[in-house]
């Protein structure tokens, strides 16, 4: 270990932790049992047995861990709450969407070691440069192959390790590749071609990279000084002005020298300009972690959805026992929890990844009574968070910006009424979305709909709750000529993925009109019983901001999401191209070559080689054969994708070198997608990685992909090099 290791073992906490305790794993009020838990060696590794059992044992890594909550932060643990004090417990959460793990200490003094050990090591792995997480990545290996626990590898060990490290190898090699673990030729050739004498790049050699290689301008001389400041191990060198390959290696692999423009990754668009301008990150069905038949509805589901940046989150609200409104799938055999309990949790975690907005989309179902428990709950919850009345007192001529509404959240749900006037009568002719896709979605109904089912769909509506609908009325769409003369720039219709689909095909630059003056929200379709998500990008090309998805589930759509939000500091809002936010635009997504100001632009991306590829197939002996994949979603001429040829038995240091090319017609719009698969000529590949960003973002150059797993969440080391060019058609 390094000497900052060798400190955290000299923790209290940490000895405690690796010690070793009996702690009570609880998964629900029934289920309760003691498990021991201990902190392996390595300093990273929570190992766990029942302390009666036989050989069998868990572990999960510290680098899995997002956080540690303390006390009762969890449904589980609330749900104990009088059979275990708050300062016996605790809950550690990881990333992604794995769920979380609910334990109870014998003491507070025992549970305090646990949740500040945990804490410390956390912060430990979070603040690791590169040069230590791939350190740690080979002493993780060589931990699990040194089976003897002597702490030396002999020729059988060896073998293995490389084996379980994606390397296929004869007994001649394994030596030689030892010493070749950190040590990459692909960027040796790159270095030496800039090196006069091979061992170094002096200043004006860096600076020379960085301006033909790296596209880098008339920055390029500062930012090279910079560079061997920070990236630069060698104190002689750095005296000299000079970069090592070591140093070199190290900012090619660091975010600087990722594919992601650093620019980007903070808050750099103008946040002033009306809702309607912006994709708004979106969660559809927000309360399930499964699917819409059997799946479990819960408050973890709304944190996990707001902890990725999620500003918009649904809420199905039907009548529950004793007058308390529940949320769940209605008409299914999904789990209830209590709407008061989803508000609570809404105000405590809507502002922890973003501070603009939150739109609370409200599906209600509820009777009038309920409905006033409803409004009650949000005033006596939110608050001032709540956006109850009008910014300056005036009815609006277009949406607020997110800059005027942070840290508030907004009500979508129907209204009595407009902002301009208040009926004295109940107000039936808004309908909800599920409303709305029975009666416009062409997958549920072929024929229109009776007068009796129209008439019986019709819900009334409490005063007190649509007096807290300001900016986001619920309306139903009568059609894009109706909008044009009569709509309201605060009302708002929702779109099946079907009847978005048809009026992007019928009329696509009306509807990009549309949304630049209102809010669209578009959902999947009913028939996704499994939670499956509809495409994306099909919806953000015709300007749609609400784009609503099964957060819950991993997978293509879900990597488009994350990678169009990872953007402008993961606020959760990208602003739309000008194109998309001028209200007399003729852009149709299906001709972009019509719009003023089109220029399609060559992407050239050369695959060089991959890094420390994680293993797929379990089967011991098993090595991944893998390929590389890159796929770009934009308007229809865009959708392209094609992949390199497969390397045998190479998970390790893959080498392709093959040159992908693609015309890009709409960059404003596009997304590329890196994607890693181990080949299989007798089945499907299997999936090794992925990362998706936006084409805007993307910083030419030799660049390191860092891939990220199927749950979005990242697997350091693993990662591809490559070298893109960006240009303009001739």
């Amino acid at each position: 270990m390094d000497p900052e290791g060798s400190r955290i073992q000299d923790d209290p906490y940490i000895q405690v932790m690796m010690a070793g305790s009996t702690l009570r794993k609880v998964k629900s009020r029934s289920w309760k049992k003691n498990r021991y838990f201990r902190l392996l060696e390595d300093g990273l590794t929570i190992w766990y047995k029942s302390r009666w059992a036989g050989r069998g044992h868990s572990t999960f890594s510290v680098t899995d861990l997002e956080a540690v909550r303390e006390g009762h932060q969890s449904e589980v643990l609330l749900s104990i709450a009088e059979e275990f004090p708050a300062e016996l417990c605790f809950t550690l959460v990881f990333h992604g969407r794995q769920g979380n793990l609910d334990l109870v200490a014998e003491s507070p003094d025992e549970a305090q070691a646990w949740i500040q050990g945990v804490r410390k090591l956390i912060h430990k792995t979070q603040t690791m440069d590169e040069k230590e997480r791939l350190d740690q990545w080979v002493l993780d290996w060589f931990h699990k192959a040194d089976k003897n626990k002597d702490g030396k590898m002999n020729f059988k060990e060896v073998k293995k390790l490389l084996k379980m490290m994606n390397v296929e190898m004869n007994e001649d090699h394994a030596l030689h590749l030892f010493t070749m673990l950190t040590q990459r030729d692909e960027v040796w050739k790159v270095f030496q071609d800039y090196s006069e004498d091979g061992e170094k790049l002096m200043l004006e050699e860096l600076e020379s990279f960085l301006s033909v290689e790296q596209h880098e301008g008339e920055q390029s001389a500062q930012h090279a000084q910079e560079l061997i400041e920070r990236y630069e191990p060698s104190e002689t060198a750095k005296k000299q002005g000079a970069m090592s390959l070591d140093g070199f290696q190290m900012y090619l692999c660091s975010q600087e020298g990722s594919i992601f423009k650093p620019e980007h990754q903070d808050l750099y668009q103008d946040m002033s300009q009306p809702l309607s301008h912006y994709f708004i990150s979106s969660s559809h069905n927000t309360y399930l972690l499964e699917d819409q038949l059997r799946g479990q509805s819960s408050l973890e589901a709304y944190i996990q959805a707001l902890k990725r940046g999620c500003r918009c989150v649904e809420v199905d609200c039907w009548d529950g026992y004793d007058e308390d409104p529940v949320v769940y799938h209605g008409h299914t055999l999904t789990s209830k929890i209590l709407f008061k309990d989803v508000i609570s949790t809404l105000k405590e975690y809507a502002f922890r990844a973003s501070e603009f907005p939150v739109i609370l989309s409200i599906e209600n179902h509820c009777s009038v009574e309920q409905q006033k428990v409803m409004a009650q709950y949000l005033r006596q919850i939110l608050g001032d968070m709540l956006q109850t009345t009008l910014l300056d007192g005036q009815v609006p001529q277009q949406l607020p910006s997110p800059q005027e509404l942070k840290g508030k959240i907004l009500l979508k749900a129907k209204k009595i009424g407009g902002l301009e006037e208040y009926l004295d009568e109940t107000c039936t002719d808004e309908v909800s979305d599920e409303e709305e896709m029975a009666n416009c979605d062409a997958e549920m109904a072929s024929t229109e709909d009776s007068p009796e089912k129209k008439s019986k769909a019709k819900s009334k509506m409490s005063r007190e709750l649509s007096d807290l609908v300001v900016y986001c009325k619920s309306v139903h769409f009568g059609g894009f000529e109706h909008a044009r003369s009569h709509a309201k720039c605060y009302e708002i219709s929702s779109f099946s993925e079907s009847k978005a689909k048809k009026l992007a095909k019928e009329a696509g630059t009306d509807f990009v009109q549309y949304n630049t003056r209102q809010l669209s929200r578009t959902y999947p379709s009913g028939l996704r019983t499994d939670s499956s998500n509809y495409n994306p990008q099909d919806m953000w090309s015709m300007g749609c901001q609400i784009v609503a998805l099964n957060f819950q589930t991993a997978g293509l759509e879900m990597d488009l999401n994350d990678g169009l939000f990872r953007q402008n500091g993961c606020c959760g809002y990208v602003i739309k191209p000008d194109f998309m936010r001028d209200g007399n635009t003729q852009f149709s997504p299906d001709k972009p070559e019509e719009r003023e100001g089109y220029k399609p632009l060559r992407l050239s991306i050369q695959v060089i080689s991959g890094q420390q590829l994680p293993k797929v197939n379990q089967k011991e002996g098993s090595i991944v054969d893998p390929l590389v994949r890159v796929e770009i979603y934009g308007v229809p001429q865009d959708q392209a994708k094609d992949e390199t040829s497969h390397i045998n038995n190479n998970g390790f240091n893959p080498v392709w070198n093959e040159t992908l090319d693609f015309t890009i017609h709409t960059p404003e719009l596009a997304l590329v997608r890196f994607v890693v698969e181990d080949y299989d000529k007798a089945s499907r590949n299997d999936f090794i990685g992925q990362y998706t960003l936006p084409f805007t973002c993307i910083q030419p150059g030799y660049r390191h992909i860092h891939l990220l797993s199927k749950d979005g969440t990242a697997i350091p080391p693993s990662s591809l090099f490559v070298n893109i060019s960006i240009s303009e058609l001739t």
